[in-house]
């Protein structure tokens, strides 16, 4: 397990993406990172406080796509919550990171 930083590191990073990313052939439900190598520094799975269109997601968990990003999943009930589907675009704010 990724130990917890200490304090959260702020973030400044704000897009807009659709939700669905293609992972070996299948589109997960998941949004996309941009440059998040770069934000992060390298491609190992970190954890985030967030919001996906105003709704905040805590501790969650962003995981590398292999194809060099890293990718926020976004579940059935999250969608539900958002009144979105896979395809519907949607804004990400990076609060901060945990670990």
């Amino acid at each position: 397990m990724a130990t917890r930083l200490d304090p959260p590191v702020p973030l400044d990073c704000q897009f807009t993406a659709s939700i669905g990313v293609d992972v070996k052939g299948d589109r997960w439900s998941a949004i996309e990172v941009p440059d998040s190598a770069t934000l992060f520094g390298s491609l190992r799975s970190v954890r985030v406080d967030a919001t996906v269109d105003d709704l905040p997601v805590n501790d969650m968990g962003l995981m590398p796509t292999g194809s060099g990003e890293l990718m926020l999943s976004v579940s059935a009930a999250l969608r539900k919550k958002l009144g979105k589907d896979i395809g519907d675009a949607v804004t990400v704010v990076l609060l901060r990171r945990l670990t």
